[in-house]
């Protein structure tokens, strides 16, 4: 080959991906110094990162329309804008997230707190249709990550987390301020939000709309003021989860802040986001269900995924541990049978050290309306393992007495208590041959 033509060069970097100075030498035949002019002559079409023998190669993507490279900028708790990096587009869909052109780390697909900033669940389905001009593909799950970045680029001023992506977004997000809104407002923002129109990228599919309101950013989850027997359960089920949270917090786990109200007969669960502070400032967060594919690609229970969180990189603290166990335990033991790992969060701290971040999501799902339907369910309470042993009988003690709990509202449908008392009874029931009363 001769060393003005970096055809053969590029062809090898679209099969490997990515590669060190030594492999491309000796696949390409060719000397240091002749790589070096190979990879002038490149030109953008090939990015280098890494310093010393630690250098790589990759070849470059362009998404059009995008600015490339893409800044990426961090606001504080105190709402102060700050440099975080610059993601460089490498070719089949990775990313190298850096600093500097020479230091940072190199990403398969985005980096996990990008995956979860990018529009999802029942608030980003309608994202498309509110920002027609963008082009995206209708439905979010068709999306590709080039589409994601499209979406955090162009209108990621309020994403989940501490990020913002790209200067046209930065420039809405420092040009905008919330619009405060009164309780009184929840039922015309919930029309407007099955209508397509909410505004926030949190994830879900349970009904919500994002908002500011009493001087902090909420999460609103609504159910409709009807008297179908569908619209009384998810009635049941929201102060089911506010009670939930409850629970959690006072057996000493963190929990998201929540209340329930009632407007003109629609019931909201009001949740506070953990992600923001105060008006403007924020946090950083990311899913378990964005660590862990980034890193394990198991998503198999968050008992299991305690278990990898504890070693290194990572390094969970061990009472975080534990409690995302017996959160595991516990959720099992109320019926929450979306335990998903989109439903557990960490924040990041200064030193990228992950901490658990309030609970949230915690419900009876085993309750909920399946297609606008009530559907009879089975629950039973599981057994110990291994796994959980050291947490469970003090789980089983806090899921009973929710449930007793949800049993002495009777607010709440006739169905929903008598299911609350026998789970509650078997509860009871297997903790005692668990672990037997001392005669």
């Amino acid at each position: 080959m001769t060393t003005s033509d970096p055809s053969q060069l590029l062809r090898f970097l679209a099969r490997v991906r990515v590669a060190p100075a030594a492999e491309l030498q000796a696949a390409l035949g060719v000397s240091q110094s002749t790589l070096s002019r190979l990879v002038a002559r490149a030109g953008a079409r090939v990015f280098r990162m890494g310093r010393g023998r630690a250098t790589q190669y990759a070849r470059t993507r362009e998404v059009q329309g995008l600015e490339s490279p893409l800044p990426i900028f961090r606001i504080s708790n105190s709402g102060a804008v700050q440099d975080a990096g610059t993601l460089y587009l490498l070719g089949d869909g990775q990313h190298w997230w850096a600093r500097s052109p020479r230091e940072g780390t190199l990403y398969r697909g985005l980096p996990p707190q990008l995956v979860d900033m990018a529009p999802q669940g029942y608030i980003g389905r309608g994202f498309p249709s509110r920002f027609p001009e963008l082009q995206l593909p209708e439905r979010i799950v068709d999306w590709s990550d080039d589409h994601r970045l499209i979406a955090l680029a162009k209108r990621g001023e309020d994403c989940i987390g501490d990020l913002v992506i790209g200067s046209e977004s930065l420039a809405r997000m420092v040009a905008s301020s919330p619009t405060a809104v009164q309780r009184a407002d929840y039922p015309n923002l919930a029309r407007l939000a099955t209508q397509n129109v909410a505004g926030s990228s949190a994830g879900g599919e349970q009904p919500k709309f994002g908002a500011f309101a009493q001087g902090r950013h909420v999460l609103v989850k609504f159910a409709t003021a009807t008297d179908a027997p569908a619209a009384r359960r998810w009635r049941d089920l929201l102060w089911c989860e506010w009670r939930g949270l409850e629970t959690v917090a006072a057996a000493g786990v963190r929990a998201a802040r929540g209340q329930c109200v009632d407007v003109e007969g629609w019931r909201f669960l009001e949740v506070e986001r953990f992600d923001r502070v105060g008006e403007r400032g924020r946090h950083a967060v990311v899913s378990l269900a964005a660590v862990d594919d980034e890193a394990f690609g198991k998503r198999d229970s968050w008992t299991a995924a305690a278990g990898r969180l504890a070693a290194p990189p990572f390094s969970l603290p061990g009472n975080q541990v534990k409690q995302l166990r017996w959160l595991d335990a516990f959720g099992q033991l109320i019926g929450n049978t979306d335990r998903h790992f989109g439903n557990i969060s960490f924040l990041i701290g200064s030193s990228e050290a992950l901490r658990l971040a309030p609970v949230y999501d915690m419900l009876p799902m085993i309750l909920a309306p399946a297609n606008d339907t009530l559907v009879a369910r089975d629950f039973q309470p599981a057994p110990p393992s291994r796994d959980n042993l050291d947490v469970w009988s003090d789980a089983a003690t806090w899921a009973e007495r929710f449930w007793r709990e949800v049993q002495a509202n009777h607010d709440l449908h006739e169905d929903v208590g008598a299911f609350a008392d026998d789970a509650a009874t078997a509860i009871a029931a297997l903790a005692r041959r668990v672990a037997p009363a001392a005669l």
